[in-house]
């Protein structure tokens, strides 16, 4: 019903505005211009849409207008003097929203000698000096039309090369793999102030949830570097996300709702004051699943709330102010069905019982100095979880109860960095300190006690109960950056150095143990080919969830955890045959040390993450190793003559080794990973969209068959067999996503209707089965092997496996409306 309300909705306001003109001329655009360095605003720079009359020069403040546009998309061009010619593909001009955006331009470099560059051709590359190869950019239209997405920044960027979505191939799950990395080696800014959650439901200890918590509209673009990260960054194993947050209109307040079958959204934006120098954007989305799910008699109801704000005050030409806010509230619960399955009735007690709270917020200062600009920030982030287990989801008894945590992580953080340039060379330098909080209260049942037929006890009792004694602590870390360009601008040549401590762990506050240099190289071969390499050393602090963990005596066993360490080597070649089309092909090696292992199951920690539990709450060894390797292709086509498109394919390894010091293949060696993404704009509004996945089949742990057996009836699943560990694989995943956009028109309002059709062709998801027992004819319990009462160790159960494999095509229809 849900989804038939929202289809005769969107018709209505379809046919509605059928007869609102298509060929209008009041659209706008505006924004600022300013200089990549030294973060000046440029005053005389042309801003021209390419194909039109349409042309302005940025007056003193940098900034410019263009009204009375026709309404469709465009390729904005903005040129200057002395700096290099920037090409924005994919404008959409509607009547609905003023589009606002930041510009920055490069100073122009000098022609090489023998070799003309074409600087228009660099629009289309995402490199800088720093990180000249691993790096990808995504513009917010690119993000907002992606088929199969819903939305969520998370899932697009699987279009990547590298980038793999766990077992599953991502569908589920938001769990970022990146070139063969654990879902928990990711770290995430916004607007330079990190964000540590990024997903509703997130996994504590790790970063995978099924979705995304920021919002698109706020979004001006994304960049991805899965390796040569700038020293700025700490914390970073596998990939740095930068989102880049656009300002709230000076000019008008605008805003848009969007309505889809799963959530309800609403963004706003404009001036806060007269002179346009304050400028907000405001949020809230809220999801109805739990309407879906009761209307499909599912047994699960995830609800949740989000909401996102960002103020910009500019003090004076030199001095810009500005506030960010984030937050989710998540709640997962269970209700009863209609009509039992077994399959509905494992689902039931095999998953915990979910409240959380997040929220990160914000102040940071950027003053212009001389030949460049300094940042200050101060934020401010939490995550609260509370997870419950019974035996019985439904019944909850208390003497039943196999799980009870309760945990939350603060960080209060400073960040100061200077960035400048000095005689041709690019210098950057700060610092961070963070004053971490840390609470956990625990109670796990990992192994009940279990007697046999006659009454000898064949499992003895294994349960976790301690309160956290953890005290706060201090992080803090200081980098180096500096490059330049050398033989005509021909070589580019980058080095920076980042040192980590704390004060808690056992070697934490010993500077030269995180000592971590890196090294890029990028060098012009010719006009349109560039050969790119760097190494570097990275390191990373063991999750709060280690460092936190107790005994039953309330002994902090983890104290001694080292700085997880990797090394990274990767080179490439770039080739960039026109302005809007780029190749890449790069081949990188990951080598770990110091990865956290359990003590318990003896494996590394860096293969698991990807599930509704907690990671690293348990005692652990940082002994092990790992290692990735691999090569990847890309291409992209940047918006040009209405057709645009992203080729990416992967071929890697991943490995780790656990406390027997064999490499083995980790839970994210799927070998392969391919995406195709393309996208045409048809007249009249009408837009399509693709996208085909391909990721090789995931390593899976068999079931351990007696200890699934005993402890079924009190953990709702199996156990599985971790002495052999990922001996066995998943089939391949495969999927395509289509999405159908059109566009009206209004004098002031734009009305998009879409259809987001994700797996339209039914194809199987693979998935490990589930271990259960036979369920009688209704559903309401077991069948046994003796026709009496189950025992509580399983002895008369009959064991069987679920199916996970099932094709599934999720229709989402919706719409959106600018004003």
């Amino acid at each position: 019903m849900r989804f038939l309300y929202t289809l005769v909705l969107s018709l209505f306001f379809s046919t509605f505005f059928s007869n609102g003109a298509e060929a209008q001329s009041n659209g706008r655009i505006s924004g600022v211009v300013s200089d990549k360095i030294t973060q000046q605003r440029l005053t005389g720079a042309t801003v021209t849409l390419v194909g039109t009359n349409n042309r302005v020069i940025t007056d003193t403040a940098g900034a410019f207008r263009l009204t009375g546009i026709p309404l469709n998309t465009y390729t904005l061009e903005i040129s200057m003097v002395g700096y290099k010619k920037i090409s924005l593909y994919n404008i959409n001009i509607t009547a609905g929203n003023e589009t606002n955006i930041s510009i920055e331009m490069e100073p122009d470099a000098q022609q090489l000698t023998g070799v003309t560059l074409k600087v228009n051709k660099r629009t289309v590359r995402a490199a800088t000096l720093e990180t000249p190869l691993s790096v990808q950019r995504l513009t917010t239209e690119e993000i907002k039309s992606n088929p199969g997405s819903n939305f969520d920044i998370s899932k697009v960027i699987q279009t990547l090369p590298g980038v793999g979505g766990g077992a599953q191939g991502g569908n589920f799950r938001n769990d970022i793999i990146i070139r063969g990395g654990a879902p928990n080696e990711n770290v995430f800014y916004l607007d330079g102030i990190e964000i540590p959650v990024i997903n509703h439901f997130q996994t504590q200890g790790s970063s995978g949830g099924p979705q995304g918590i920021l919002n698109v509209s706020f979004i001006e673009d994304v960049k991805l570097s899965t390796s040569a990260f700038d020293a700025r960054y700490d914390n970073a194993m596998s990939s740095v996300f930068q989102f880049k947050q656009k300002n709230g209109n000076p000019n008008r307040f605008q805003g848009n709702v969007r309505l889809s079958a799963t959530e309800l959204a609403a963004t706003l934006e404009g001036p806060l004051s007269r002179n346009k120098k304050t400028t907000f954007l405001a949020s809230a989305r809220r999801s109805y699943l739990q309407l879906l799910f009761s209307a499909l008699d599912l047994p699960i109801r995830p609800n949740y709330w989000d909401f996102q704000t960002k103020i910009t005050h500019q003090i004076d030409k030199k001095t810009t102010l500005s506030f960010l806010g984030i937050g989710a509230i998540d709640e997962f619960r269970f209700a009863p069905i209609k009509d039992a399955t077994p399959e509905k009735a494992y689902i039931i007690n095999s998953n915990p019982l979910i409240n959380q709270w997040n929220y990160t917020a914000g102040v940071s200062l950027k003053r212009l100095i001389k030949n460049g600009f300094m940042n200050v920030a101060i934020s401010r982030n939490s995550f609260d979880n509370d997870i419950q287990r019974y035996e019985d989801n439904e019944a909850q008894i208390a003497s039943q109860q196999t799980l009870n945590y309760q945990s939350r992580e603060t960080e209060n953080k400073f960040r100061f960095d200077v960035n400048t340039n000095v005689k041709g060379w690019k210098l950057s330098y700060g610092l961070v300190a963070q004053y971490v909080q840390y609470d956990n209260n625990t109670f796990n049942v990992i192994r009940k006690e279990i007697r046999d037929n006659s009454n000898n006890i064949i499992q003895p009792a294994v349960t976790a109960r301690f309160e956290s004694p953890l005290q706060n602590f201090w992080r803090y870390g200081a980098f180096v950056q500096t490059g330049k360009r050398f033989f005509d601008n021909r070589l580019g040549v980058s080095a920076g150095i980042r040192t980590d401590m704390n004060s808690f762990t056992t070697d934490g506050n010993n500077g030269l143990k995180t000592i971590s240099p890196r090294i890029a190289f990028s060098y012009v071969l010719a006009d349109k080919w560039t050969l790119n390499a760097s190494l570097g050393r990275y390191y990373k602090l063991a999750p709060y969830t280690i460092l936190g963990f107790a005994d039953n005596t309330g002994r902090l066993v983890n104290q001694n955890s080292k700085y997880l360490q990797s090394d990274h080597y990767v080179t490439g070649i770039e080739y960039l045959p026109n302005d809007g089309l780029r190749f890449t092909l790069e081949g990188f090696y990951k080598k770990y040390a110091n990865v956290p292992v359990s003590v318990r199951d003896g494996i590394s920690l860096s293969n698991l993450g990807s599930d509704f539990n907690v990671l690293g709450n348990e005692a652990v060894v940082t002994n092990g190793k790992g290692r990735a390797y691999g090569i990847e292709l890309f291409a992209q086509k940047k918006l040009t003559n209405r057709f645009f498109g992203i080729f990416s394919y992967t071929f890697y390894r991943s490995q780790y080794s656990g406390n027997n010091a064999v490499f083995i293949p980790s839970s994210w060696d799927n070998r392969h990973l391919l995406s195709v993404t393309w996208g045409y704009k048809f007249p009249r509004n009408w837009e399509l969209g693709l996208k085909f996945r391909y990721q090789g089949g995931a390593p899976i742990t068999p079931f351990d068959e007696t200890a699934s057996r005993i402890n079924y009836l009190s953990l709702g699943q199996g156990v599985l067999d971790y002495s052999r560990l990922n001996t066995t694989r998943l089939n391949a995943f495969h999927a395509s996503d289509v999405r159908i956009d059109k566009k009206w028109n209004l004098r002031k309002i734009t009305l998009d209707l879409f259809l987001d059709v994700t797996n339209w062709y039914l194809a199987k998801s693979p998935a490990q089965e589930s271990y259960t027992f036979k369920r009688n004819a209704t559903n309401t319990g077991f069948e046994t092997t003796d026709g009496q009462p189950i025992k509580a160790n399983g002895s008369n159960a009959i064991p069987v496996r679920l199916a996970n494999d099932d094709a599934q095509a999720t229709p989402s229809i919706g719409f959106i409306i600018e004003f």
